[in-house]
């Protein structure tokens, strides 16, 4: 079966396909009651986010869920029409609230993740690094999640302009046994490493995604990168 072709600007843009996909989430979540898991990204990717914990196992747990999607529903009818820095302005209170409110809550966690995309999105890049740092405390457990958050951090960092760091959560990526995504932080490193004037590191972080995943949807990219 032929592979869907996927664009640049698709693979290029980052985190942000998750916030339309969480509203989603939420809405069958609710409606199934059972555990929540995230599809992440260009790829097609199906993980569980949490094993053996009990989402909307009591009043307060429910409720907390419902404002959050409530605040996401919110959130993307705002962005549609005036875009993520309006939707932030008009929506952190929301987020905010749930955080604060239900803190001990299983839905914080899922809060602080979606939240810190939000804030990537809206160009308040040091709120988003605080959410994106405590949501690796929440999800540490669980390696796929972690990943993706590693990789939001990373687009972080590399948005403030803060390249080694960026560089440095990408590497985590790569270094991870069993990780997730590793085509993609490779094709980051590639590009970073470029933008730091460190050619060779670039040059052979492309050749190893040409080497090693040769089912990446990267490759073309990859190649041309090499051959200029």
């Amino acid at each position: 079966m032929a592979k869907k072709r996927v664009t640049r600007k698709q693979l290029l843009k980052g985190p942000d396909e998750f916030i339309s996909f969480s509203s989603r989430l939420l809405e069958s979540a609710i409606k199934y009651k059972v555990q929540i898991s995230f599809a992440l990204g260009v790829v097609a990717l199906l993980i569980i986010v949490v094993s053996g914990i009990r989402y909307f196992s009591n009043k307060a747990e429910n409720t907390a869920f419902a404002l959050l999607d409530q605040a996401v529903i919110g959130y993307n009818f705002i962005v549609k029409d005036s875009g993520p820095e309006k939707a932030y302005q008009n929506i952190s209170q929301n987020f905010d609230f749930i955080i604060k409110k239900y803190s001990r809550r299983d839905a914080a966690k899922l809060v602080r993740l979606i939240y810190a995309n939000i804030c990537y999105n809206a160009g308040d890049y040091e709120k988003a690094t605080a959410l994106y740092n405590k949501s690796l405390q929440d999800f540490k457990n669980y390696p796929s999640i972690n990943t993706f958050i590693l990789s939001g951090t990373g687009y972080n960092c590399e948005a403030k302009k803060d390249y080694k760091a960026a560089v440095n959560y990408f590497e985590m990526i790569v270094s991870q046994s069993g990780a997730i995504m590793k085509d993609q932080a490779l094709f980051n490193l590639g590009r970073l490493y470029a933008t730091m004037g460190e050619n060779e590191k670039s040059i052979a972080a492309f050749k190893k995604i040409i080497s090693d995943y040769t089912d990446s949807i990267y490759i073309e990219l990859a190649r041309e990168r090499i051959n200029g």
